[in-house]
């Protein structure tokens, strides 16, 4: 198994949005996350040989991580039809072993159903945009619908909102760790080159 320095080292080639959407918060998720985020689910055995799914996939750095540390098999669900060329453009670079699919669709309305045990693993978008507010909450119903458990990155101080959440829908919150999301300019409003935010990023067990 990688380490999760070589598995960052990896996923330093995945290419990010090329026209990133304001109202899908599109931000590309940066490797040291990813990579934390999957050596995390990996060291709880829920990476290798299982089933994962990325909800809202984008370019789709998370299925990668996952697609290889060994999963038997990932699928990334976009709505956006262009993160997704870029996302099988990325699986080429990373030359993973593992399959992946790559699924138009809305994450909070599956378009696929799983049969076998899967995890979910997800960057959703934090509801910032007014037009776009909790967002979180429906990739969380979605990860309640059809995973065993699930990771997400949220906005810091979001513990209270996801143990809440989890706990009325029959999840319990087994594992939190802070980190941080450099955020480059991406959009018009944003005025400095680069910001690093907070996050938190929740293990849910959902049987």
């Amino acid at each position: 198994m990688a380490t999760k320095s070589e598995l960052t080292q990896q996923l330093g080639v995945v290419a990010g949005f090329d026209s990133p959407r304001v109202d899908l918060e599109q931000y590309r998720t940066p490797p040291e996350l990813a990579a934390h985020l999957v050596h995390t689910a990996d060291l709880q055995d829920d990476v290798e040989d299982r089933a994962v799914l990325d909800l809202g996939c984008g370019t789709g750095i998370l299925a990668l991580a996952a697609a290889l540390r060994g999963a038997q098999r990932v699928v990334g669900v976009d709505l956006d039809a262009g993160p997704l060329g870029t996302a099988v453009e990325n699986e080429r670079r990373v030359a993973s072993a593992s399959p992946v699919s790559w699924v138009r669709g809305d994450a909070t309305r599956l378009p696929v159903s799983p049969a076998e045990s899967t995890t979910v693993v997800m960057n959703p978008p934090f509801g910032a945009q007014s037009s776009n507010e909790h967002a979180d909450r429906a990739f969380l119903e979605t990860a309640a619908a059809v995973a065993d458990v699930s990771y997400s990155i949220h906005n810091a101080d979001s513990q209270s909102f996801v143990e809440s959440f989890a706990a009325d829908n029959g999840g319990d919150v087994s594992h939190a760790f802070r980190a941080q999301f450099d955020l480059p300019a991406t959009f018009d409003h944003h005025t400095e080159d680069t910001r690093s935010i907070d996050v938190e990023v929740f293990r849910i067990d959902w049987t």
